[in-house]
């Protein structure tokens, strides 16, 4: 039985939200990002956030957003996390740190030992680190993976997951080969981009559970 972390990320109804709470997800993922078919506005992941018991983390998703959004999703969504999924510096997410009461993830796209060592510059900064695939049209969710290997030689010194690619099908392989404490999955359960599936939100879970 697997203890690994389970986050679904872009939730986006309370029925899909209860759904994963209910499947075991140790965390939900919240998108406020405008260009994704995920996106939410902050008064809807607010909503939501409230329907999430305390057993279970909600972790909102920023991308590049200025210091003042960055406060106000802060104060309306009261996440337990934030991660931000796009160009941040670690000098940027220290200031956030600093100023909010918040857990601080940032996503990284794992293309080749360079990007590793990027990574290494939110060590202390950053609370987790998530290795998803290289951004495309969308900094993620894109349903591209990437070379699992690269964690398998080099594996963090940080707290870390893995994200981009994963779906029911090889979650527990991804698990197997990385040893990642934490898995992320969000077009991997959907019937449509932005669409989650509950039954598929339930596979993924217990693929985890059983890896």
């Amino acid at each position: 039985m697997s203890d690994t972390l389970i986050k679904i990320c872009g939730l986006s109804t309370p029925e899909t939200l209860d759904a994963a709470v209910d499947a075991g997800a140790t965390h939900v993922g919240l998108v406020h990002f405008e260009p994704s078919p995920r996106h939410v506005s902050l008064e809807d992941a607010a909503k939501l956030r409230r329907r999430v018991p305390e057993t279970v983390k909600v972790v909102l998703l920023l991308v590049n957003a200025q210091p003042e959004p960055t406060e106000r999703a802060f104060h309306t969504v009261r996440p337990d996390v934030i991660q931000f999924h796009g160009n941040e510096t670690p000098e940027w997410l220290a200031l956030v740190r600093k100023y909010l009461d918040v857990q601080i993830w940032k996503a990284v796209g794992l293309r080749d030992a360079a990007s590793l060592d990027w990574a290494r510059k939110f060590e202390g900064i950053a609370g987790r680190v998530l290795f998803d695939s290289p951004a495309q049209a969308l900094p993620g969710g894109n349903g591209t993976g990437f070379d699992w290997n690269l964690l398998a030689a080099n594996p963090p010194a940080t707290p870390w997951g893995i994200a981009g690619g994963l779906d029911p099908a090889n979650v527990a392989e991804a698990i197997r080969v990385t040893g990642a404490p934490l898995v992320d999955v969000s077009s991997g359960v959907e019937s449509a981009p932005g669409v989650k599936d509950v039954d598929r939100i339930k596979a993924f879970c217990k693929a985890v559970r059983g890896a």
